[in-house]
């Protein structure tokens, strides 16, 4: 194979938005094969714009036993992203999965699992990971420029969505329509980056998400949790919805010094000596490490969406490693539902946490949110 047959599933906005992408070319060795949307209106529209060679579906199991495809990216609501992917691999078919990778962890290791016995090459969405801001930093970390992680701080609140936001769909920011609020719909990308840059995941979590707390929704606009590692060392994210303005900065001190990411600029205070072994040796009354304040230059631009497909086609066909390993989709989606179940349960959650407990508790939010009558997508 020379080629990978893409066939794409959902035709929103980010269904159209990678259309675009590919019908320019900036993806390699890859043709737009099929579509398929429900709606028959996004039909219509892929009929006059996705290329005349490209053959439309209104069902995506008709699409995937078509023949027509070798892999599909899936890039419809939420709750069907396990469901979907699963029949693909069955099929025998790659699969790259817009993020989150589900609403739920019980839900998305079946689809690990499903991955795990195919022969296919499985990605996630998550475009973050070519930009070279978060590159650097977990080149820092993992060639050990920072030493041992002692505290790890996001602050992302630049996601000001208002009430005619939430207005324009009736499945918005409902538990039965998308699952979750500010977590699932606008954090994604930082919880994954949060665990990725520094290879640790927490060992317990205490947060408070606060439900319609700025908007008349269900689900939750506003979240302060803290976190406990393993070795020690502690983090805080804060995220919301609703302030304006808002503030993207990601703190990660270490033994040697501290990266703070803002306004696009990687910052690296770097100590010459390590902190242990200033305190180890010095013996005066005041003092710390001597430190440069050194700003780290990024080269490159963030090829983005088109990256990510990139690497996925580059690894159908050639063997390149993921950028986006599929099956790391669930590590920032434990962490959102661990958030939520801390909430709920008024307690610490341990992680790996009890998947199904959390499930049992999403339902009791969905039987609420359907007997109010708000629409699912």
């Amino acid at each position: 194979m020379d080629i990978v047959r893409l066939g794409i599933i959902g035709l929103g906005n980010m269904g159209k938005g990678h259309i675009d992408y590919l019908k320019r070319g900036e993806v390699k060795n890859i043709q737009l094969t099929a579509v398929s949307d429900s709606d028959a209106a996004r039909l219509e529209w892929a009929k006059e714009n996705a290329g005349e060679h490209v053959i439309l579906f209104s069902d995506p199991y008709e699409m995937m036993a078509s023949g027509l495809v070798d892999g599909v990216m899936i890039v419809t609501p939420h709750y069907s992203h396990p469901e979907l992917a699963i029949a693909a691999f069955k099929k025998g078919l790659h699969v790259l999965c817009e993020k989150p990778a589900g609403v739920y962890t019980k839900q998305v290791r079946e689809m690990n699992d499903a991955a795990a016995l195919s022969n296919t090459k499985f990605s996630m969405m998550y475009n973050q990971r070519t930009n070279p801001l978060y590159q650097k930093l977990k080149e820092l970390n993992d060639s050990g420029e920072l030493g041992e992680i002692r505290r790890t701080n996001w602050i992302i609140t630049n996601w000001y969505r208002s009430q005619s936001y939430y207005n324009s769909g009736t499945w918005r920011a409902t538990w039965a329509g998308e699952g979750g609020g500010v977590l699932l719909n606008q954090d994604p990308h930082q919880l994954d980056l949060w665990q990725w840059t520094i290879n640790l995941m927490p060992k317990r979590v205490r947060a408070f998400c606060y439900f319609g707390k700025h908007r008349n929704i269900e689900v939750e606009d506003d979240v302060t949790a803290f976190v406990e590692y393993e070795n020690g060392a502690t983090g805080v994210f804060v995220t919301t919805t609703g302030e304006a303005p808002g503030t993207n900065r990601l703190e990660i001190s270490g033994d040697r010094g501290k990266v703070v990411i803002e306004d696009g600029q990687l910052t690296f205070w770097r100590l010459r000596t390590s902190e242990r072994e200033f305190n180890a040796t010095f013996n005066g009354g005041f003092g710390q490490p001597e430190c440069w304040k050194c700003e780290i230059p990024i080269h490159g631009k963030n090829p983005d969406h088109k990256g990510i497909t990139q690497n996925w086609v580059n690894s159908i066909l050639f063997e390149e490693p993921l950028i986006a390993p599929g099956e790391e989709g669930i590590k920032g989606l434990m962490l959102s539902n661990a958030m939520l179940l801390s909430t709920w349960l008024d307690d610490w959650v341990s992680l790996p946490m009890d998947e199904d407990m959390y499930y049992s508790y999403l339902q009791k939010q969905i039987a609420a949110s359907q007997n109010e009558g708000k629409g699912v997508l």
